[in-house]
């Protein structure tokens, strides 16, 4: 293969193009590979997630028209160039097609241009006839997701809710804020934004704290955004959080906290009057922790770089013995697939047997941190029953010493939230 030629900044296509090809032969996470993306930044993350999210349809109809796979920077050229003119109906055909081929001979010289160009040009004429033909196929293929996926929620859900939760995967995900009241008003908040032109909407799920904001808004430019007034996080993150209940005086530990989200929300509920230790196995994630806790004004929470899978735990973290656990366990993300649309593709069950492995390692960590008499709030942001409601009844069977006392599973299409799950265990005292 000859080395990809530099590429112009102004062809976005070729930048998109670019992302795809790594992404496709890396597996690495998009949001990585596209944080060096500067001009026309928004246009080309929209091709690159839109790609991802709907490859498996894209795909489909290359092969339609291909007799042959493409080599891998064509083919990156040529799901760039489709999901443009099935999906994107913004842009005019004629850029799309256009500067696609250009794109193709800028990175891979003029042998693919005339392919790329042909197979654009058939989908643009054929593409009713395409779109209706796309829309017979199964669910896997019409709605992009893996068919592990696909077939585990038509038997869990029925196919109607299975249909509702990868159309609500497929839609770009709003920027949602949650206002910290320890430092401003919702009112107060709200306004700023308005007269800034800004028009803020509140979220349906929760009211009360989170904000819908307007798409392309640049979140370092909001008022507020320097004296830690808001976070950027999903609703649904302050359900592990209200599970919690965190009391005055009490020692709090959470966990999994980087990047801060449910820390940041415990910190802003108890204005101070808790003791909070945080901890991360990765110490970049720590660092993202500790610039968040610092805008936000909480750099008098204690961070702490530990793996709760390992058998000893820095002594920081559990002496004296916390009052409640915060454990939010990685997991295979199936909740978040439209934050993280790449996570469909990365879903294998291998993965999910070596995560629960890992969940309950760290479900026996936590329970030999916590008090007697004290809590674990278990979460994640999976939809799976082994991840969730049944590594706990699992766990539980082991644990005669603990029971659960709530929990809480958050459907996305019906909440309108990420998916997740939480539940809250209390340990017996003695």
């Amino acid at each position: 293969m000859t080395p990809e030629k530099p590429i112009p900044s102004h062809n976005s296509r070729a930048e998109a193009a670019k992302v795809v090809h790594r992404w496709l032969t890396s597996g690495a996470f998009p949001d990585h590979l596209l944080a060096g993306v500067g001009a026309d930044r928004s246009f080309i993350m929209d091709m690159v997630y839109g790609v991802v999210r709907y490859k498996a349809a894209v795909e489909w109809i290359l092969n339609r028209y291909a007799r042959r796979s493409p080599e891998p920077r064509v083919q990156a050229l040529m799901l760039v160039g489709l999901y443009q003119l099935l999906y994107m109906d913004d842009v005019e055909d004629h850029a799309a097609i256009h500067e696609t081929v250009e794109a193709a001979r800028e990175m891979a010289g003029d042998s693919p241009v005339g392919f790329v160009n042909a197979i654009l040009r058939r989908a643009q004429r054929q593409r009713d006839a395409l779109r209706e033909a796309l829309n017979r196929q199964p669910m896997s293929i019409r709605l992009s997701h893996p068919e592990r996926l696909t077939d585990r929620w038509i038997q869990r859900y029925g196919e109607e809710h299975a249909t509702r939760l990868c159309e609500w995967n497929n839609r770009p995900a709003e920027t949602v804020l949650r206002v910290n009241r320890s430092r401003t008003s919702m009112e107060a908040f709200v306004r700023a934004l308005r007269d800034g032109g800004i028009d803020v909407q509140p979220h349906p799920f929760d009211s009360g704290r989170f904000l819908i904001l307007p798409h392309g808004q640049e979140i370092t430019g909001l008022p507020g955004f320097k004296q830690g007034w808001f976070t950027v996080q999903d609703p649904s993150t302050i359900v592990a959080v209200d599970l919690l209940d965190p009391q005055p005086g009490e020692r709090i530990l959470d966990a999994c906290s980087a990047p801060g989200g449910k820390l940041l929300a415990i910190a802003d509920r108890m204005d101070g009057k808790a003791d909070l230790v945080a901890s991360d196995s990765e110490a970049g994630r720590l660092d993202m922790l500790k610039q968040n806790l610092a805008r936000c004004g909480w750099d008098r929470v204690r961070v702490q770089r530990a793996d709760f899978t390992a058998a000893r735990i820095p002594r920081a973290l559990c002496a004296p013995p916390p009052d409640a656990v915060l454990l939010d366990v990685p997991c295979t993300n199936t909740g978040v697939i439209r934050r993280r649309p790449d996570a469909r593709w990365r879903f294998q069950l291998k993965r999910l047997r070596q995560l629960t492995r890992v969940q309950e390692k760290m479900l026996d960590q936590a329970a030999r941190l916590v008090r007697s008499g004290g809590r674990i709030v278990y979460s994640t942001c999976s939809l799976e029953p082994e991840e969730n409601i049944e590594l706990l009844a699992g766990w539980l069977g082991k644990h005669p010493g603990f029971a659960l006392e709530k929990e809480t599973h958050l459907f996305p299409p019906d909440t309108g939230t990420d998916g997740v799950y939480a539940a809250r265990l209390r340990k017996s005292a003695r």
